[in-house]
């Protein structure tokens, strides 16, 4: 196994492993699948336009569910994310 270089910054590090193989620098059949539950992602201030009727049905299915409804809105784009990626994987043909 090669020796991993020491980086000057994440930039350098990016740019070193868009170029290197890792196989020649980590023996993968050593890894453990690491669990991390603690963890919660970075997230990002947005501004959305959205038609006020819209964002008052929102609000009243919010108050229905009981959450805030800004949470909701991070459900249903989730559920439809997963679902438009879901329709796009190549589906899986056993013969």
């Amino acid at each position: 196994m090669k020796d991993i270089p020491e980086f000057r910054s994440e930039e350098e590090e990016r740019q070193f492993w868009s170029e290197h193989d890792s196989t020649e620098f980590v023996d993968w059949s050593k890894s453990r699948r690491g669990a991390f539950p603690n963890l919660k992602p970075s997230t990002k201030t947005i501004s959305l336009r959205l038609p006020e009727s819209m964002l008052e049905e929102l609000k009243l299915l919010a108050n229905k569910n009981d959450v805030p409804y800004q949470s909701l809105v991070k459900v249903f784009l989730s559920e439809r994310i997963e679902w438009e990626l879901q329709k796009h994987e190549p589906q899986n043909i056993k013969s």
